[in-house]
C-alpha cells in the first residue's frame, strides 16, 4: 500500500497532509478512550508491541510491488481484535515512520498519503466491527464470516485509498488504470487469506488465560 514517489507531487501533497492530520485526530481520539478505559501504562505498552509488529510485517513479511504501490500482509484486523483500535493505530503510523527512518527514505514524503491509507480504513472497520459482532460476543469467539468482513473493509479501505491518491495524482489514463487494477487485482488475495490469520491467531489467544485480565489486550478480546 506505499504509495510510490511521484505518482503524486507539487501542490497536489497539501491534501494528503489535510487527511493525514484527519487520521491522527481519529487516533488519539481512540488512544484517549484507551487511556480512560485501562490507562496510559496500558496504551504505551500495547502500541509499543503493535509497532513493532507492524515494522516486522514490512519489513519481513513477504511484500512485492505491485502497479502503483505494494502488496502486504499489514493484519490491521487482527491488530484491532487483540489490541484496539487506539493502540492498533499508533503502531500502524509509528510501524511506517520506522520503516522510512531506517530502510525506504524516499517514502518519507509520501507519509502523509501512506498514513490516510492505513489508518482511515482502520477507523471505518472499526465501525463495522461494532454492527456485525454483537457486544456478547468476544473477539476470539467470532465466525470466519465476521473476520472477512472486517478484512473487507479494511483491505478494501486500502485497495479505495491507493486508487484514489493514484487517479488524483495521475489521472484515468490507460496506463494508470491498469496499474491500479493490476494492485487490486493482487490485493485481493490478501482480502481472502487475512480472516483465516486473524482466526488462527484469536484460537492462540483462546489459551492465554492469564492473559484475560491484562491490560496489553484489548478488554474485547475475551468478554
Amino acid at each position: 500500500m506505499h504509495i510510490e514517489p511521484g505518482v503524486v507531487d507539487g501542490a497536489k501533497m497539501a491534501l494528503s497532509y489535510a487527511t493525514a492530520l484527519a487520521a491522527f485526530g481519529l487516533s488519539a481520539k481512540a488512544s484517549i478512550d484507551t487511556i480512560k478505559q485501562k490507562g496510559l501504562l496500558s496504551l504505551l505498552a500495547r502500541s509499543s508491541l503493535t509497532s513493532l509488529l507492524v515494522f516486522f510485517f514490512f519489513e519481513v513479511m513477504p511484500h512485492h510491488g505491485v502497479g502503483v504501490s505494494e502488496v502486504h500482509f499489514i493484519l490491521g484486523s487482527t491488530l484491532f481484535l487483540m489490541f484496539g483500535a487506539g493502540a492498533a493505530s499508533i503502531g500502524l503510523f509509528m510501524g511506517l515512520l520506522l520503516q522510512g527512518l531506517l530502510f525506504a527514505p524516499f517514502d518519507l514524503p509520501q507519509y502523509g498519503m501512506n498514513v490516510t491509507t492505513l489508518l482511515l480504513p482502520l477507523f471505518a472497520m472499526a465501525a463495522v466491527s461494532n454492527r456485525v459482532i454483537s457486544t456478547k460476543t468476544a473477539y476470539v469467539d467470532i465466525s470466519y464470516k465476521q473476520a472477512l468482513q472486517l478484512s473487507l473493509t479494511y483491505q478494501g479501505g486500502i485497495i479505495a485509498w491507493v486508487a484514489f491518491w493514484a487517479f488524483y495524482g495521475q489521472g484515468f489514463g490507460a496506463e494508470n488504470l491498469t496499474s491500479v487494477a493490476t494492485f487490486s487485482l493482487a490485493y485481493l488475495s490478501v482480502v481472502l487469506i487475512e480472516p483465516v490469520l486473524d482466526l488462527a491467531i484469536l484460537v492462540g489467544a483462546k489459551h492465554l488465560d492469564r492473559m484475560k485480565k491484562s491490560s496489553l489486550f484489548e478488554t474485547r478480546l475475551f468478554s
